[in-house]
């Protein structure tokens, strides 16, 4: 199951869309959603996520909280509204390719992806870039 929840001015359009797009990545990647939690916030929101619960004192765009086990998805993933926005405006691109793109980083995560190293972040951006043609072809 997937749950949307805002704690901000913004909601999502298309949510049925975007649920059947996110399991089918999921479904290729051989795992399943047992309960994933998408909430939209601001950057005040996030960046007091990220001192509690990083230590980190900066802005982000997503945070997410991994609690699968195995194949079986589970988590939390926090996602600043403000801060697509302008990282959609800084690597000119549309407010929706930017909000896509950040919805299934936090599910590749989740199925096992990382990117901490730059040969990492390479395929997950390949990861990425597969899910997108994914969801424009829906």
């Amino acid at each position: 199951m997937i749950n949307y929840n805002y704690e901000t001015e913004f909601n999502l359009e298309n949510e049925l869309l975007l649920t059947d797009w996110i399991n089918q990545v999921v479904k290729n990647h051989n795992c399943n959603i047992q309960e994933v939690n998408y909430i939209f916030v601001d950057d005040e929101y996030q960046h007091k996520l990220n001192l509690k619960f990083l230590n980190h004192d900066t802005l982000t765009d997503i945070i997410s909280f991994d609690y699968s086990i195995g194949n079986n998805l589970q988590g939390d993933i926090y996602i600043s509204i403000e801060r697509v926005i302008d990282n959609a405006k800084d690597f000119k691109v549309s407010f929706l390719d930017e909000l896509h793109r950040v919805l299934i980083h936090g599910i590749l995560h989740y199925c096992g992806f990382k990117d901490k190293t730059d040969q990492d972040a390479k395929i997950m951006r390949s990861m990425e870039d597969e899910a997108l043609k994914i969801l424009s072809n829906k």
